[in-house]
């Protein structure tokens, strides 16, 4: 994404890359940002105050290309200096699609809530609350199973304990974890108790 110049330079060695190219210039939209897992960007873009809101109101990967002494007026991801090295741009691109990938991969979200295993937290619009491992891959069997799940199979499934083992560490995990969630998002009903094992 700049002037034409630069979509030239692109053009000529876009074989060289692990990844897809597509051109544009000044007339863009955010519809069309959205499309595409990452954008490149040319410091030398026309000062066009849309585009800027555009890639503001974006959560796609953004890397821009320029130079060490000027000044980005947008929010980006990574950046890369002139002269442009065709390898670390590559590379560039390739690790912010990688981490994007990874992150999508863990956000989970769960009733009205979303499960961020990346910075180990239980998300509720503004709120959070701090969840350990073990936490996080109890939230996960619970949602994952559909339905109510016994107290030995979560040993078994959790801790890689034996069915015959014994069920306080289940029961000790769950309080802990039901009371943080009561405490912050007043929430009692999260994870339910039923005759036949727990449930979210």
């Amino acid at each position: 994404m700049g002037t034409q110049d630069f979509s030239n330079s692109l053009e000529e060695v876009k074989d060289f890359f692990d990844f897809k190219l597509t051109f544009k210039e000044n007339d863009i939209d955010k519809s069309i940002i959205d499309k595409y897992n990452c954008v490149i960007i040319d410091d030398k873009i026309e000062k066009n105050e849309n585009v800027f809101k555009h890639l503001n109101n974006t959560n796609v990967s953004k890397l821009v290309i320029t130079s060490k002494e000027n000044q980005i007026k947008f929010k980006y991801d990574e950046k890369i200096f002139k002269p442009l090295s065709i390898i670390d741009l590559n590379k560039k691109i390739v690790d912010l699609n990688t981490k994007k990938k990874f992150s999508a991969n863990s956000s989970i979200p769960i009733k009205d809530y979303i499960l961020d295993k990346n910075e180990k937290k239980l998300k509720k619009e503004n709120l959070f609350i701090i969840i350990t491992e073990k936490e996080i891959q109890l939230l996960e069997l619970l949602f994952n199973k559909k339905k109510p799940i016994q107290k030995k199979d979560i040993l078994e499934e959790v801790w890689k304990y034996a069915s015959d083992a014994d069920t306080h560490t289940v029961e000790t995990h769950i309080y802990r974890l039901r009371k943080k969630i009561l405490d912050k998002f007043k929430d009692e009903k999260f994870i339910l108790n039923k005759k036949d094992g727990y449930l979210i």
